[in-house]
């Protein structure tokens, strides 16, 4: 059976707040709460992508220590821009 558009995002947004590392915890968390119920199709895929990363790989991407892959770059760049107005 598909997973249906509400079960999805109930799943990123605990997936969000459940991370591992707490500074992850805040970054994606913070942003789902805010922006998942409004993201369309090709951004939530994005996000869901992006929560399939290791927090270890991702901390050091979101502060700069380490460029992003590519394919990441677009969802980073737009969770970067809303941290920054919270």
């Amino acid at each position: 059976m598909p997973e249906t558009p509400e079960n999805r995002l109930k799943r990123l947004r605990i997936r969000s707040w459940r991370r591992g590392i707490k500074e992850m915890d805040i970054i994606l968390g913070t942003y789902a709460d805010a922006e998942l119920a409004n993201m369309d199709a090709e951004t939530l895929d994005a996000f869901e992508a992006l929560m399939e990363e290791n927090d270890q790989d991702l901390y050091p991407w979101f502060t700069g220590l380490v460029e992003c892959p590519s394919e990441h770059r677009p969802i980073i760049a737009k969770i970067r821009v809303a941290e920054k107005f919270r």
